[in-house]
């Protein structure tokens, strides 16, 4: 008894493969120190941007008509912009805008792309047809001509559509600043080359041996593939979400540098750069901040999306 009762507290001590691949993409992950101090930016930009706005004296809308163009002092600490707002408290509230865009955008990956590539990759025939034709369609096309034309026709739309019986997505559009038309444009676009990605590894996963043994033992399609296909899938769309929310971030700056993507009065690093362009020689503050924190968002997401794809792609770990 005592010698059983010892086997099974070995056991019970004995963790699963999913904890200790956890804790082996952990000790990747934490040797990166690049990533690991993305990922501690990160961090810190997610606090400055939930807490900034509600601890910061002034809101983003605030102007003060006495101190238009001031540069950085004790009362900004940042400056103030062409209206006297306080560059401060608009780069928190743009980092609100900036990082909801980039994440959601990229979540367009899991919930589209995902299902789409392991549909295509798994089944073939027509489903793969139908999938890959959309994805060569709309592939035609570059990301940021789709998204100003998308862009441009809701705004225009939005016009004709408050009393018919779509007015609650126009009410809504104005609302959101454009932040609705922006998340359309990502949904048509952003998931393709992704979609693309995860079919090619779909196509190599199904025809590995285990699946060849599920099968044999009567499991389902649907049981195959999440159980399977899907957790061996999930880690790349992972990385590959990590790695295109920067993309995501920069095209949102644009269009709103273009002045297509969110509205004023609400702030976003895109619209506050545009008006720091105008303004570069005579008060170079108002277009420094937002450009400074752009780039170092955008550097620290791409350590952290390499550091992430050496610690769960396996590719990258060489086996």
């Amino acid at each position: 008894m005592v010698a059983g009762e010892g086997i099974l507290e070995r056991v019970d001590q004995e963790e699963s493969p999913i904890a200790l691949e956890r804790k082996r993409v952990w000790r990747t992950f934490r040797r990166n120190r690049m990533a690991v101090a993305g990922g501690l930016f990160l961090g810190f930009l997610i606090l400055f941007a939930i807490l900034g706005p509600e601890l910061l004296p002034y809101r983003f809308d605030e102007s003060d008509f006495k101190r238009i163009t001031e540069p950085p002092s004790a009362q900004h600490w940042l400056g103030t912009d062409s209206l006297g707002r306080d560059i401060l408290t608009r780069l928190a509230y743009g980092a609100r805008i900036s990082l909801f865009v980039a994440v959601l955008a990229n979540s367009v990956i899991l919930f589209i792309g995902v299902p789409l590539g392991v549909l295509s990759g798994y089944y073939g025939g027509w489903i793969d047809i139908i999938v890959m034709r959309v994805v060569d369609t709309f592939w035609a096309l570059p990301n940021i001509m789709l998204m100003i034309a998308v862009m441009t026709f809701l705004s225009s739309w939005v016009e004709y559509a408050e009393a018919g019986p779509l007015s609650f997505l126009a009410r809504t559009y104005k609302a959101t600043g454009g932040l609705i038309g922006l998340l359309v444009g990502f949904a048509l676009g952003w998931w393709l080359g992704d979609c693309r990605v995860i079919r090619g590894l779909t196509l190599s996963l199904r025809e590995k041996q285990y699946v060849f043994a599920a099968r044999c033992i009567g499991a389902s399609d649907a049981r195959i593939m999440l159980r399977h296909i899907l957790p061996n899938v999930v880690p790349l769309a992972v990385v590959s979400m990590a790695l295109g929310i920067p993309g995501a971030m920069l095209m949102e700056a644009g269009l709103s540098f273009l002045g297509l993507g969110i509205k004023p009065p609400v702030p976003s690093w895109g619209s506050m750069i545009s008006e720091g362009n105008t303004y570069l020689l005579s008060a170079p503050h108002i277009l420094i901040s937002p450009a400074v924190i752009l780039a170092l968002t955008t550097i620290a997401l791409n350590f952290l999306a390499d550091g992430l794809r050496d610690a769960m792609d396996p590719w990258m770990r060489g086996r």
